[in-house]
């Protein structure tokens, strides 16, 4: 997987997206917001991510406001 700084990527046993800052050999520094508003980083290894096309995200957003405009 050829990652860059901007890519989305999520840990592949599920969770939310994370935006990729850096990329350092097998080592991907992540970062994230929490819930609350804060920010996070974390070093992950590369074979803990998958990446998630913008898209895809995208499509959940989507069904997301569907569902809140179904209420």
């Amino acid at each position: 997987m050829d990652l860059k700084p901007g890519d989305i990527v999520m840990l592949k046993s599920g969770g939310q997206p994370l935006t990729v800052a850096e990329v350092k050999g097998e080592d991907v520094l992540c970062i994230w917001m929490g819930m609350e508003g804060d920010l996070f980083r974390e070093t992950l290894p590369l074979a803990t991510l998958i990446q998630v096309e913008e898209d895809e995200e995208d499509e959940e957003e989507d069904e997301e406001e569907d569902d809140e405009d179904d209420e």
